[in-house]
């Protein structure tokens, strides 16, 4: 019998099967969709088994040496839908299945990551037969313990006495095993909450349910605090009651501790967290855990789509409009279009959840393509805070961060003892550092980035390569102590509200979330009232839901509206209204104030009255006139070298060879990318807009194999970016 095997090597050049000899002794053992290790070479590697055939064997073939796992990896649910991506993609078939599974189970020859074991003390006497042994104090207490639990940790007992313990294991009176636990606790409520839904949720619910068991998918478009979360959780309900499973996904890690919460209360300990927070034995269990059907519920971030549950009856995407939802490294694949492309073979229902959705998918609404529902008013007739937009033209001549009336609304809070979000889209104490003398300006050595300063450890640091060096105010170029920074960042906020106010700021960024349990720990602490002011980017935008916080404050409201992309100004959008929709989501009265220098901007003056309806249409005619989704599809394609006349030369042939068989589609470049240079390497970048080309795959099949071979050159294809 032979085996075709597709290795780990994630590379256009042997994107392919390889033909294996079973050996007699593993052919009971070896399945489509194990994880073998097989010679390649010189080397060993791991692979998956694809196909299993009865064909002769070739002297010179090879045999697999082993197996790797005693069960399946890949059901063939995910066997398909990994060749779906790569034909959706163009990435490596290897690199589709990889993304699917935790690093545990990945194909990497020399990766393990090994199960938790503890010893466990039991009894091994029946309960009856212990009043006719006599035991001291310490032994007395051991045995009552195990009786109590059942099962218990050899740790815990040896603290009651390590002699206690060994005397009773050697009489045979207590035994000790070996036993497997998993190291995330999903530990549930011992009381089951269940809030009683609203006339308008029930009838979102029951208009969903209507087609339960067929592959729907449903734009829930409900305003910030209309109550979302407890559609999903009802919908959810309802599906176990069916014995189905469901998968949730959240677009932030921030997002997760407080929906897993909510999640915990209703559903108990029927829960799985994938995200990647999680150590890699954490995700290696629960994944497991799911596969072994322990749990029906999965919550996480965009590869929890991947989640191999059986007889998924819903997919929630909650914040579907986010970005992150889009993965910016091969496979480049979008979570939506997967829980799509899954509800078909389950034929389950999927529910995109937005305050602000996308315009691709609300036009998808409109246009039938999606079913559309709606949540139109917040829960227990509460209003929508009252946004007050200030314009910083006048305010920046006081060379204050802070305009009159966001100082004068933050001091108002801070006496009331109510709490504060403060918005602010960029990282770091300054964007930027220069010279006030000669007017240079630090840049990245590998990339066309200007450093960041971060004040608390006194370092320049690249955004995009991970590069630092040491700030000093002594200039590299005229030698002059005259480097000052310039511009800000959540660091310097920071420091100006310890300045200004007497109060408790706790920060919530990138550089404050590293570290495992960061963001439940400052959620957790904001919300027990141990800060006046949460400060951070846009992981605080959305989602996040504190009864006690009646201001929200954006810094700078123009910070994502200048970035060169077509999506900037929705992006704005967005932001705005999620941020805004932190406010007055208790019993008290919200107030938001936008700070920017574009006060007169569409994307920021109908965001003061969340006027959804009619950014829609004033962005959707601009969309229109420039050819821009959702009325074209995009491709961006990124000729990528360390030598910048060969990238250059390149990318001239590709746009020829573009121009040439795409005759449906608009070819735009070669131009420099946004971002030049990046570890060394130049870019350059085509944009195809099209919408129908029947020789797009095709096309960009053969110019991908033409460069496959060429160590020199890397393309690299996206579908639909977010960014171009």
């Amino acid at each position: 019998m032979i085996a075709e095997v597709l290795v780990e090597i994630s590379s256009k050049n042997i994107d392919r099967v390889f033909d294996y000899i079973i050996p007699e002794r593993l052919q009971n053992n070896i399945q489509i969709g194990i994880r073998v290790t097989v010679p390649f070479g010189h080397q060993i590697l791991e692979g998956f088994v694809l196909n299993i055939k009865n064909k002769i064997e070739i002297s010179e073939m090879k045999e697999i040496i082993d197996i790797v796992d005693d069960d399946i990896v890949l059901n063939d649910e995910l066997l398909e839908l990994g060749k779906k991506m790569q034909k959706d993609t163009l990435a490596t078939l290897i690199s589709c299945y990889q993304v699917m599974l935790p690093k545990a189970l990945k194909a990497s020859n020399g990766t393990v990551v090994p199960k938790k074991m503890l010893k466990i003390i039991e009894l091994n006497i029946d309960n009856s037969d212990i009043p006719s042994y006599t035991f001291n104090e310490k032994q007395k207490i051991i045995i009552d313990t195990v009786l109590k639990n059942k099962k218990v940790n050899k740790i815990e007992l040896n603290k009651i006495s390590i002699s206690a313990l060994k005397t009773l294991l050697n009489k045979k009176i207590l035994k000790e095993t070996i036993e497997e636990v998993y190291r995330f606790e999903t530990k549930g409520s011992a009381e089951i909450f269940k809030y009683p839904l609203t006339a308008e949720q029930s009838k979102v619910v029951n208009t969903i349910l209507k087609d339960n068991g067929k592959e729907v998918t449903y734009l829930l478009h409900g305003v910030t605090g209309s109550g979302k979360t407890e559609v999903y959780m009802e919908l959810i309900e309802n599906m176990l009651k069916q014995g189905k499973s469901s998968i949730v996904l959240v677009p932030e890690i921030s997002l997760t501790p407080q929906l897993v919460e909510r999640f915990k209360k209703r559903f108990a300990e029927n829960i799985a967290i994938l995200h990647s927070k999680l150590s890699e034995g954490e995700k290696y269990d629960e994944y497991r855990k799911i596969a072994r059907g322990e749990v029906k519920i999965v919550i996480g971030a965009r590869s929890a789509v991947f989640a191999p549950l059986t007889n998924i009856g819903l997919f929630v995407i909650d914040e579907e409009h986010t970005p992150s939802y889009k993965q910016d490294n091969n496979p480049k694949y979008n979570a939506i279009d997967i829980a799509i492309e899954r509800s078909k073979y389950h034929h389950s229902l999927v529910v995109l959840g937005s305050a602000t959705p996308s315009l691709t998918t609300y036009a998808k609404a409109l246009k039938g393509i999606y079913k559309l529902v709606s949540l139109p008013n917040r829960i227990g007739n509460r209003t929508l805070p009252n946004v007050e937009i200030i314009d910083m033209n006048q305010e920046r001549k006081k060379g204050r961060y802070f305009s009159d009336k966001l100082i004068e609304a933050i001091k108002m809070r801070l006496d009331k003892k109510e709490q504060i979000i403060l918005l602010l889209n960029r990282r770091g104490y300054s964007s930027f550092i220069t010279c006030s003398n000669c007017g240079h300006v630090e840049k990245c050595p590998s990339c066309d980035i200007t450093l960041t300063y971060h004040k608390s450890s006194n370092m320049l640091r690249c955004h995009y390569c991970g590069y630092a060096t040491k700030y000093s105010i002594t200039c590299p170029k005229c030698h002059e102590d005259a480097m000052k920074n310039l511009g800000v960042g959540t660091e310097k906020i920071e420091e100006e509200l310890h300045k200004m106010f007497d109060c408790r700021v706790v920060r919530m960024d990138y550089d404050t979330t590293s570290k495992k349990g960061a963001h439940e720990k400052i959620i957790n602490d904001f919300k027990d009232y141990k800060y006046d002011i949460l400060l951070g980017t846009q992981m605080i935008a959305k989602g996040l839901d504190f009864a006690n916080v009646t201001l929200v404050g954006v810094i700078n409201a123009d910070t994502s509206l200048m970035i060169p992309n077509y999506k900037s100004s929705e992006d704005t959008f967005q932001l705005l209204c999620q941020v805004s929709g932190r406010s007055g989501r208790g019993d008290k009265k919200g107030e938001v104030i936008i700070q920017t220098f574009n006060p007169d901007h569409y994307a920021i003056y109908l965001a003061k009255n969340h006027n959804y309806s009619s950014f829609f249409k004033a962005e959707m005619n601009i969309r229109k006139k420039l050819g821009y989704p959702p009325y074209y599809y995009l491709v961006s394609i990124k000729i990528i070298s360390s030598d910048y006349e060969l990238a250059k030369n390149e990318a001239n042939k590709i746009a020829h060879n573009l121009n040439n068989n795409l005759t449906a589609s608009i070819i735009l470049g070669p131009s420099i990318s946004n971002i030049f240079k990046v570890n060394n390497n130049y870019r350059f970048q085509i944009i195809i807009k099209y919408k129908k080309e029947d020789k797009l795959y095709m096309t960009l099949n053969k110019i991908i194999d033409y460069y496959k071979s060429n160590n020199k050159i890397k393309i690299d294809i996206d579908f639909n970016p977010n960014q171009i």
